[in-house]
């Protein structure tokens, strides 16, 4: 009888049993002079020691502005030192952290705040495209005659102030440096108290990824999830204190703030900040001149690294290991890492937001086709399995939906009961949505979406979302949204447009219309007007035969 498609990680590592808070601490009292954070494009360095002052500052300053244990805190913003700063400060005083996606527009900003009951907002002031000032102008107008703390939003009731990064920002908002002048009226006794009432297994941060009914749900994660999460991805590429870590990836994802930001912070490694975004060249001059020894992306921009005219210049012979997720890796990609990256341990990691992310790795000893045909094996204290559609697993080698259990299954989906126990078995297991196959070794690899999800550039797009936006549009009737494979984002969205009677669009028209709404990777790439769908028998519509006729076009008007 075949094994079934069921394992256990190795059990002999033992879970932190600490707050974010309390496993910071320890890596300061331990490597204090220690280099902690680079922020290279604003010119900052800290050591653990200077962290920690910041960190305790910023708590402080939290605690006098109100914030409670368990009151939420966005933050909106590229990475940054602050941001850093924030996410260890708000964890510090019991907050829960709301990630906001820099990429979001005002419709979104305003269903994330709203949702999650956001006290405070914490926002640079501009980032490519987006004035981060004028949106939040534009939904709580309020903000510009109230004093900081005191905002009554009709449109956003919780929120009670904002903190700008900019130095000289707009009327209403606090700066930055004027929340650390409030940390004195906060006493060190009243911040020892509050730290040490916090438990391991409280919510401290809420991720949101986008719904397959249109809203984004919030992922609520606790210490002990993300905390673990960090740790035993480092264990898995052996950070210690002599790492040297950069990271291009954004800090709002999981991949920036639990695997990389956590992962450091558990071993004392330096974080590195190359840029407020991916930048292939000052990615690579960070690597060379920091001396790193990790570092971390997505294919995307491992390419981009690779087939950049300055890497030959680049002295990246210090590179060692790092981490690829967040899409496929192509086997020459991965060769090209290994041999002209000197990243030879390199590891693929597979997850969602949902489970910390981490819950499969491949290991730096792993033959080059495991690292590239398979996202790996179990990580230690998590269980997998793969099941059918009845829920009971199937053999190794079939096809199931992948299902993780363990410390890393988020608390629920944060004010959405019903979105958890869709997502969240009686038995604790979290269903992946994605389909996989196990082999005898118990590495597995994905083989597809059952719920359509598309991945681009390891941004997490779920076309029900955009099908419902397109309806808000005037002349659009209906709209369906697939995903096709890409070269280079490894997946491009495509939408199939039914316009109403009497009325006309572009595709010019429509892209423009998208950018000025939504974030900038949601917008379909293709758009094509059709007058009907593939639909079955039953009227549901072929979304498999609308992908082949994409494909089919694209590479026809590629060719020519």
């Amino acid at each position: 009888m075949s094994q079934p498609s069921y394992t256990r990680g190795r059990q002999d590592q033992a879970l932190l049993t600490q707050t974010i808070g309390q496993a910071f601490d320890a890596t300061v009292a331990r490597y204090a002079d220690g280099e902690a954070l680079v922020s290279r494009h604003q010119g900052l360095r800290y050591s653990w020691r200077q962290l920690a002052e910041q960190v305790e500052v910023h708590a402080r300053a939290l605690m006098a502005l109100g914030v409670n244990t368990g009151d939420r805190v966005g933050i909106w913003s590229p990475n940054c030192a602050q941001w850093c700063i924030l996410q260890l400060a708000s964890a510090k005083v019991g907050a829960i952290l709301v990630n906001i996606n820099p990429a979001y527009r005002v419709g979104e900003l305003e269903y994330v705040l709203r949702q999650s009951g956001c006290r405070w907002l914490v926002c640079a002031d501009a980032f490519k495209t987006s004035d981060y000032h004028a949106m939040v102008q534009e939904l709580a107008p309020e903000l510009a005659s109230t004093t900081p703390g005191e905002m009554a939003s009709e449109r956003l009731p919780d929120l009670r102030g904002v903190v700008s990064l900019a130095a000289n920002p707009p009327a209403g908002f606090l700066p930055w440096q004027a929340l650390a002048e409030r940390a004195g009226q906060t006493s060190t006794e009243a911040y020892a108290t509050r730290q040490q009432s916090l438990q391991f297994d409280q919510p401290v941060n809420i991720q949101y990824t986008s719904g397959t009914t249109g809203a984004p749900k919030g992922a609520t994660l606790s210490h002990y999830n993300i905390l673990n999460n960090g740790f035993m991805v480092g264990e898995s590429l052996g950070l210690t204190a002599r790492d040297r870590m950069v990271i291009p990836v954004p800090l709002y994802h999981c991949f920036g703030m639990v695997m990389a930001n956590l992962g450091c912070i558990t071993h004392g490694s330096t974080m590195i900040y190359p840029n407020d975004a991916f930048d292939a060249e000052l990615t690579l001059r960070a690597v060379a001149e920091e001396r790193a020894s990790i570092l971390y992306g997505v294919p995307t921009m491992f390419i981009a690294m690779l087939d950049h005219p300055a890497r030959a210049q680049m002295d990246l012979s210090t590179l060692r290991s790092g981490i690829m997720a967040g899409a496929t890796c192509p086997i020459e990609v991965m060769r090209r890492v290994i041999d002209q990256m000197h990243m030879a341990e390199v590891q693929i990691a597979y997850g969602m937001t949902e489970t910390s992310p981490v819950s499969l790795q491949t290991g730096p000893d792993d033959h080059l086709e495991l690292r590239v045909t398979t996202v790996g094996r179990t990580q230690p204290q998590l269980e997998n399995k793969l099941v059918d559609a009845d829920g009971c697993i199937v053999p190794r080698g079939e096809i199931g939906e992948l299902c993780t259990r363990g410390y890393s299954v988020m608390l629920g989906y944060w004010d959405n009961p019903q979105a958890t126990a869709d997502a969240i078995d009686p038995a604790g297991w979290m269903h992946s949505g994605d389909l996989a196959v196990m082999d005898e070794h118990g590495y597995v690899r994905i083989v597809g979406r059952n719920k359509d999800m598309i991945i681009r550039g390891g941004e997490n797009i779920y076309p029900r979302e955009l099908e419902e936006f397109f309806y808000t549009h005037p002349a659009v009737a209906d709209a369906q949204v697939i995903g096709i494979p890409c070269s280079r984002y490894g997946e491009e969205i495509v939408a199939w447009i039914k316009l109403h009677p009497g009325h006309s669009a572009t595709v010019e028209e429509l892209q423009g219309w998208c950018k000025a709404r939504i974030a900038h990777f949601k917008v379909p790439r293709h758009i094509r007007f059709v007058d009907e769908y593939p639909m079955t028998v039953t009227g549901k519509v072929q979304k498999f035969r609308m992908r082949e006729i994409s494909v089919a076009e694209i590479s026809a008007l590629t060719a020519g």
